[in-house]
């Protein structure tokens, strides 16, 4: 009888009750084809960190390197992107009914707000800070004045706005560490152009995150990956899972701007 080796991560949230009635559906499956599953179980996610302080330690990372598969829930602690949440509502509510509809913006927001309230809780002796880095995307009436502004667990700000240091960007990225989004941040410099059309820039797009993907957790990488490799990860990634991707419309009819293409949608685009 084969027997396979996977990881299981429950995490945070409602990720251990799926994990749970997931591993029941793989027992069925292994059961039925004759093969048998080893689970080895490991504590990892928001709420050990508010326990422990830690988040990852290199020691658990280099043994989840050694299995084949790792069974997620979910990572993240649930109770801090609510309290972020309702932060950014109470605060446009107010810049809403007490000046105008236009003082309510992604600016405001997140230096008036969310900021703020993050760097706050960064700077508390007694107290854990946010588990959360944030990214948001506010389209304009012309392509220069789009806004993509990155809030860290800290509080800290990041724009794309240029200055006497930096040019302007048209395009921002997220990643769990520092070294996978610079790296993600380098390739889109090198293949991004404002004029794109949505195929161009959805392929782009996974191509980025393929990058960030592959060096994630490997800080010893300082060039970007080759293309044969993006490519070969990327098909790879596409074989066995779903894209989540969403558009912001600058022309659009509705007032709501942002709207989520299905993986039906995307795929076709960016397969071909």
């Amino acid at each position: 009888m084969k027997s396979y080796n996977l990881a299981v991560i429950g995490g945070d949230g409602t990720g251990p009750e799926v994990v749970r009635e997931a591993i029941k559906v793989l027992d069925v499956a292994a059961k039925k084809f004759g093969i048998k599953l080893n689970y080895t179980h490991y504590d990892i996610g928001g709420e050990r960190y508010l326990k422990t302080g830690e988040v990852l330690p290199d020691s658990v990372l280099a043994e989840l390197r050694k299995f084949p598969a790792i069974l997620l829930g979910a990572i993240g602690h649930p109770g801090d992107i609510e309290r972020l949440r309702m932060a950014a509502i109470e605060l446009a509510s107010t810049e809403g009914f007490t000046r105008s509809a236009a003082d309510v913006s992604l600016r405001r927001l997140a230096y008036y707000s969310l900021s703020p309230v993050m760097k706050a809780a960064f700077e508390q002796v007694y107290g854990a800070p946010y588990l959360a880095r944030l990214l948001f995307a506010e389209v304009g009436p012309r392509p220069e004045d789009d806004l993509f502004l990155r809030v860290e667990y800290d509080g800290a700000i990041a724009t794309n706005g240029g200055d006497i240091s930096q040019t302007r960007s048209h395009y921002a990225v997220l990643s769990a560490s520092r070294h996978s989004t610079d790296l993600m941040e380098k390739f889109f410099k090198s293949v991004h152009r404002p004029d794109a059309d949505f195929r161009t820039a959805a392929n782009n797009a996974l191509d980025a995150w393929s990058v960030g993907h592959l060096t994630l957790g490997n800080e010893d990488q300082q060039e970007l990956p080759d293309r044969d490799t993006i490519s070969k990860h990327r098909q790879e990634q596409l074989a066995t899972v779903g894209i989540e991707a969403a558009v912001l419309e600058r022309n659009g009819k509705n007032a709501i701007r942002y709207r989520t293409l299905t993986d039906e949608q995307v795929r076709p685009v960016v397969s071909s």
